[in-house]
This record gives structure tokens, sequence and C-alpha cells, in this order.
């Protein structure tokens, strides 16, 4: 299948309130080269502000004193009239002050040693009255009694220092692919998948495998995402003959099947799938154009988990930085390289029950080593067969760490 690859997404995931990149893939993977980078300043791109948006908040209401009314107040008018009462008491004072020498000779004689005739003087402190008193204590009829001039202590209290609460940004998109949390998830476990028993010689035959290993694909990868901490949600899978329309642009059945993680879809082209059983009479090819099929539905798979785990849309905005398409071309390959990793873990952790043993075994372990990248965004043979291997092997999303590697294992 000279030219024919697993189409990359050509249409990523971005952050909400983010439109996806104006790029698609290079000819022969469904679209044109990148164009150029949008121009600096266009607003809702990374890093670009919206225009006209206000910096500043609203202004504030003037405090309110809930205690009084506001310095420079009406005060409350003089009193008339003392004079007459003033004369009144002068007399009358007169009058009494002989009783009351009198009185005070004899209790001085006396020795008072009641507590309870001492009065209990209490003194409340409140932050929100004065703390010194605006008269003195009325004292008449009642025995002198010293006064502290020591001002009321304030109680004191341990000065509580709380820290401003930081906010997690979360991780970055270099630790969304290099030290994402599916890495450790573990070794995959089987879910006892089989093979349909309809055969892709007919659109409904195809069909019947597509939703047959969906089942199969959710039943494996749900559980490895809930352990990695990630939210699984199953993709939509929608089959195609000619041309068909995606939130990732328009797509023909002479290019491979794609995933979209805009709508977190996978297409599944008809065509080519009917087309490699019924082009062959020979029995192990049609094995082959049914492993092939495998191969190429699990690898788009792969996309959806890169999807639920956000490595799709980390790879997305580090592409976008990239200073040079060929930094952006290597992004490219990690990523499928990657897809076909995660794909092969599913077919090895199912190979006895599915199975991929004898002939089948023979077919896949072709194909996996027999692909072409004539555009340099989906890795090598070599390169292709060594991840295919690393993830059919060991199962374990762990070896599947493409962001880690060399330059020479993504070629």
């Amino acid at each position: 299948m000279s030219g024919n690859q697993w189409g990359p997404p050509p249409g990523q995931q971005y952050p909400p309130q983010q439109p996806p990149q104006p790029w698609q893939q290079a000819p022969g993977y469904g679209g044109t080269p990148p164009p150029g980078r949008p121009p600096q300043g266009v607003p809702g791109y990374p890093g670009q502000p919206f225009p006209g948006q206000p910096y500043h908040g609203p202004g504030q209401p003037q405090q309110q004193f809930g205690w009084g009314a506001a310095p420079g107040g009406p005060r409350p008018p003089k009193k008339k009239g003392r004079g007459p009462l003033i004369a009144v008491l002068v007399l009358l004072g007169v009058l009494v002050i002989g009783s009351t020498a009198l009185k005070a000779i004899s209790s001085a004689l006396k020795h008072d040693s009641d507590p309870t005739s001492e009065p209990s003087i209490t003194t409340t402190y409140s932050p929100t009255e004065p703390t010194e008193p605006t008269e003195a204590p009325s004292t008449r009829g009642e025995p002198t009694t010293t006064q502290s001039t020591t001002r009321p202590t304030r109680p004191t209290a341990s000065r509580q220092t709380t820290s401003k609460p930081t906010t997690n940004p979360g991780p970055s998109d270099s630790d969304l692919v290099v030290k994402n949390a599916l890495y450790k998830a573990g070794v995959m476990s089987s879910v006892h998948c089989r093979e349909a028993s309809a055969r892709p010689s007919s659109a409904a035959g195809a069909r019947a495998n597509y939703k047959n290993l969906l089942g199969c694909l959710n039943k494996a990868w749900a559980p490895m995402v809930a352990k990695a901490g990630g939210r699984f949600r199953a993709p939509h899978v929608i089959t195609f003959s000619g041309s068909v329309s995606s939130p990732c642009g328009t797509h023909m059945d002479t290019n491979p099947p794609f995933f979209c993680g805009t709508n977190d879809t996978i297409y599944m082209n008809l065509t080519e799938d009917t087309g490699n059983y019924n082009r062959y009479p020979q029995s192990y090819q049609k094995v082959w154009a049914r492993m092939w099929m495998l191969h190429q539905m699990a690898h788009e798979y792969g996309h959806h988990v890169q999807n639920n785990m956000g490595i799709l849309q980390a790879y997305a905005r580090i592409r976008y930085e990239r200073p040079n398409y060929a930094m952006e071309l290597q992004d490219s390959r990690r990523l499928e390289l990657q897809a076909s990793c995660f794909s092969d873990i599913f077919i090895g952790a199912n190979k006895s029950s599915y199975p991929v043993t004898g002939q089948s075994q023979v077919q896949w372990r072709w194909l996996i080593g027999h692909v072409t990248d004539l555009n340099n965004d989906h890795g090598d043979a070599n390169n292709h067969q060594y991840w295919a291997l690393r993830g059919y092997n060991a199962r374990d999303p762990r070896v599947c760490n493409t962001w880690s590697a060399s330059a020479g294992k993504v070629q």
C-alpha cells in the first residue's frame, strides 16, 4: 500500500474559546501544507488579547459610618433657665451641711468591714466607644474611691497571618506530553475481544467490524484512562465513501481514515477497507486486509486516547510555537508514533482472543514494518515497527512515551 498511512487528526482540539489552527496535513494526507502563521495581533489566537477589553474595576461606593452622624452635623440646642434652680440648690446645701457633718464624724469612728459595701466597678472595653470617659463618674452620696489612672489594657491575641491562596495553573504542555499520568496506569488487561464474524466484503460487513471493535476498545481503554485520573468519554465513529465533511475539513476516500479532535470522532474509510478485502483473491491477503483494518481503527482510537488525556491539545499548542516547519514535523511524528504504540497495546493485550496468531500475526508483523512516510510526518518504517512492537509486547503506555525519545527514534 505505497503512500498509505495512518491519517493524523487534521484539526486539533484547542482550549475553550480558542479557534483551531488553520493548517491541515501535507499532500496525500487530506489537505495542504500549513500556510503562514496568523498575523500577530489577530484576536483569539494564543497570546493575543481581544481588543477593547477594559482592565479596571468598577468604582466602589464611599464608606458609610454606622455609629452616628458624620463630623460637622447639627449640635443639640443649649438649655435655658438654670439661674433660679442654682439659688434653691445653694440654700438647701446650707441647711444640710450641719447634719452631714455630724454623720461624717460618726461614720469616721466606725470601722466598716463589710466587703459588700464597697462599690463594684467594672471597666469594659469596646472598640466602637471612646477609651476615655467623657465625664467624671458621679460619687455623690458614695464613699471616696481611689480610681486607677491606668488605661484598660486591650486584650492581646496572636496575630494570624494568612497567605494569599495560590492558583494552580495545572500541568504545562511539556508535562502533559512528557509526564502524562497515563504512563503510570500500568499494564492493560485483556477484555477478551473477538473479531466479528462478518467479513468486510461489503459496507454492512465493515460496519459490523467497526461496531464490534469500538466496543472492545472502549472496554479496554476506559479503565486505563480512569486509573490515570482522566475523564473517559467514548468517541463517535462515522464511516464514509466518496467525501465526508467534518469540523476538521472535507476528506476524500482516496485518503486514509482520520480522527477529528474537535468533535471527538473517528472517520473510517469504507471504500479503503472493503476495497482491500475484495481486491485480492488469495486468503493470506484477505487476512492482511483484516489486520490492516484492525490496526487502522485502533490507531485512530489512539488519537482519541490522546485527546482524553490532554496530549492532543498540548501537542497542538506546542507545535504552534515552533520556530520552523522541521520541528513541527518532528512533533507530528511523535504524536503519530505514539498513536500506533497505543494501538498495539490493545492488540497485544487481546492477541489470544481476537486472535492475532498464525497467519494473522504474520500479516500484522509485516504491515507494521512496511509503511511509507512520504511527507515525513508519521515516522519511517523502522521507527514505526519499533514503537508498534514496544506497545504490543509491554501492553503498557509507559513504553509509548515518544515525547521523551531521542530524535533518532522519531525519524
